[in-house]
């Protein structure tokens, strides 16, 4: 499998230089690169858009293949910012992915598993697959169970390994089944939106202040203890708001009118729904264990990013662009099972 330039999940055409600016940046980045969500200090108006635009450029640019523009500027500062919107690219990934799960469905509303293999393949196609690609050196280096400079270099090498192929083919089957179960559920579309955009929300508290870049370069040394955790709570706390209402607005039983709930669902849903003739459709479970499992969804893939740089933590001394990627791939079926299992 080949790699980023710095082999950096993700990485793409900016991790090199995002690599560099670190190195530069250092020196200097003590309070101003602690917070990736605080506004800029004493820049003008235009100074404060451009630093905002050059993190959601690095945002789109690392974690998706979707054209975004060079940013002017890549420090800890901006990298920080655009872990903080990591969740917004996770919209935008997941939209376009629910988006085809809901045609499917509405094409042949019985091909729930055709509909969920789509869905995970343009998940793993916009991201470039380089999540997955950080997947498998974290788990090659971690299956090696040698010292630590051993494992940073074989997350260095191009080539993998049996224990990163078993990280992806496992994580890949478990993405598919779960998704497949909520499709058949009439929660295929949210389901996949929801996990996208929660699976991204590891990458602020895995980028939090305690948790130091593992070597002195690439992606990870410019997005390493970037994000407080008060900015990463806030912004769970708005994920979890947005997923909520979400669930709310689809749910046949909402109090809204008729009319506007059956725009916030989808044809899949309702296709699905009638095709299964039964309570298993989205209005078979209440609205209360909906919310309830949606919640769940969002903080159980969050408390993978707690695992992970534990782990890194320990085995490496930090966390690297692989390690961010295998975190991002970790959450996704962990959330999407968790919907399975409560939709």
């Amino acid at each position: 499998m080949s790699k980023s330039p710095e082999e950096e999940p993700g990485g793409a055409p900016h991790a090199s230089a995002a690599g560099g600016a670190a190195a530069q940046d250092n020196a200097s980045g003590g309070a101003a690169g602690a917070d990736g969500g605080a506004a800029g200090g004493g820049s003008g108006g235009a100074d404060a858009r451009g630093a905002l635009l050059d993190a959601v450029r690095l945002a789109f640019g690392t974690l998706t293949v979707l054209p975004a523009g060079v940013p002017r500027r890549v420090d800890r500062v901006v990298g920080g910012r655009a872990m903080v919107f990591a969740p917004a690219v996770g919209v935008v990934v997941g939209g376009v992915a629910a988006g085809v799960v809901a045609l499917a469905q509405w094409v042949k509303p019985e091909a729930g598993l055709l509909a969920a293999v789509l869905g995970v393949l343009v998940v793993a196609g916009l991201s470039g697959g380089l999540h997955l690609d950080g997947l498998a050196d974290f788990a090659d280096a971690l299956g090696s169970r040698r010292d630590r400079e051993t494992m940073l270099r074989i997350m260095k090498q191009s080539d993998i390994g049996p224990f990163g192929v078993v990280a992806i083919v496992g994580m890949l089957l478990l993405d598919v089944a779960a998704l497949t179960a909520c499709v058949q559920a009439g929660f295929g579309w949210q389901a996949v939106l929801i996990a996208t955009v929660a699976s991204r929300l590891t990458l602020p508290w895995s980028c939090r202040t305690s948790i130091p870049a593992a070597r002195p370069d690439g992606l990870g040394t410019v997005v390493a203890a970037t994000v407080r955790p008060t900015t990463a709570t806030l912004t769970t706390a708005l994920v979890v708001a947005a997923t909520l209402a979400l669930t709310w607005l689809q749910h046949p039983t909402s109090a809204l009118p008729h009319a506007v709930a059956t725009a916030a669902s989808t044809a899949a849903s309702t296709a699905a729904s009638t095709a299964a003739g039964t309570a298993a459709g989205t209005g078979g479970t209440s609205l209360g264990r909906q919310l309830g499992g949606v919640a769940a969804a969002v903080l159980l893939a969050v408390s993978c990013s707690f695992l992970s740089t534990r782990l890194a933590t320990r085995k490496l001394g930090g966390t690297t662009g692989d390690v961010l990627g295998a975190t991002v791939e970790l959450a996704l079926p962990v959330a999407l099972v968790t919907l399975a299992l409560t939709v």
